[in-house]
């Protein structure tokens, strides 16, 4: 059988039909994960070279036995932070000839973790860059081989012991933007955090910090998950206790929710309330009043870490770890305080 005429670039089925077998056999010759007989590989190898079949860094590596494929763990691929970090990863990755996969993590369970790591383990990989942002990917780097070069993203203060890492400085962002609402005459500032997670992130240390070292105790932390209601229901909270006069969010999502609640109650932001957000997320500065917000950049941060895995895959046996502070960006949710009635 051969294919005639058509001028098109030929694709894996085009593969799988001149040698005879399937699309699934094929992507087994290409990968090399799973054996197959030496009749089937000469037959797929013939029909690849008949056909000048380039599918991607794939069957480059067949060739060439260069590993190409990076594989990056992580909790989310749709939450902010998390996708834009994997963009930063996957343009890096791309410009450098490499292909990515991406594996979800559920959960810190140790099963969710194996089952996670089971399926992308099989991949011929030349890499792997693990989100630290949370627990489970504390497990993920406990698992992980140690014969594969491995790198970290994370806002934590300190990382995996162990692996090279690219930081968000959380820590300096979370006390600046504490100091400036103190600097405004806030007598203290709260925060609005994704509890209990936030109390191992460097912005609930910068912002605890900032507070103790002024020698003002840090209030209760006002507990919030990752669903947008929670902060719309701690800022009814806050509408509703006149001390609460600044608050620092874990997200721009938990401000934008409380400033909802607040304008409700006829709480004035930022005349009665101070907020500040984190992430600057679009809609942030469109917000009424816009949003004052600490703007952590995830993309350069994907680029940082995956240039620490380059250095590690050049064979590197020093590779530093890479540290770059948010900068605080300053809107109208900001003022200076005043008593509430």
């Amino acid at each position: 059988m051969t294919i005639a005429n058509d001028s098109r670039k030929p694709v894996i089925a085009d593969v799988a039909r001149l040698a005879g077998v399937s699309v699934p056999t094929v992507s087994r010759v290409l990968t090399g994960n799973i054996p197959v007989s030496q009749g089937l590989r000469e037959r797929v190898e013939a029909a690849i070279k008949e056909l000048d079949y380039r599918p991607s860094s794939l069957a480059r590596s067949l060739r060439s036995g260069t590993k190409t494929m990076i594989a990056i763990f992580a909790a989310s691929t749709a939450a902010y932070g998390y996708a834009n970090t994997l963009a930063g990863i996957e343009e890096a990755a791309q410009a450098a000839g490499y292909s990515v996969v991406i594996s979800a993590v559920k959960s810190a369970d140790v099963a969710d973790v194996q089952a996670a790591l089971e399926g992308t383990l099989q991949q011929q990989l030349a890499g792997i860059i693990v989100l630290d942002f949370d627990p489970s990917a504390a497990e993920v780097l406990k698992q992980l081989p140690s014969s594969i070069p491995t790198v970290a993203a994370s806002g934590f203060p300190v990382g995996q012991p162990g692996f090279p890492y690219a930081f968000i400085d959380e820590y300096a962002a979370g006390r600046q933007a504490t100091e400036h609402l103190l600097s405004l005459g806030h007598r203290t500032v709260h925060h609005l955090g994704l509890f209990p997670l936030t109390q191992f992130s460097g912005r609930y240390q910068g912002w605890h910090d900032a507070l103790t070292d002024a020698d003002i105790t840090p209030p209760p932390v006002l507990k919030a998950s990752r669903a947008a209601k929670s902060g719309y229901e701690q800022g009814l909270r806050i509408a509703a206790d006149p001390s609460v006069t600044a608050i620092f969010c874990s997200n721009d999502g938990l401000a934008l929710a409380a400033l909802r609640a607040l304008h409700e109650k006829g709480v004035r932001v930022p005349e009665d309330v101070s907020i500040i957000g984190w992430d600057n997320q679009p809609f942030s500065e469109f917000t009424w009043p816009s949003l004052a917000t600490v703007a952590p950049d995830f993309q350069d941060l994907g680029l940082r870490a995956f240039e620490l895995l380059q250095q590690r895959l050049t064979g590197d046996t020093v590779v530093r770890d890479s540290k770059v502070r948010p900068a605080l960006l300053l809107r109208e949710s900001t003022t200076t305080a005043s008593l509430r009635n």
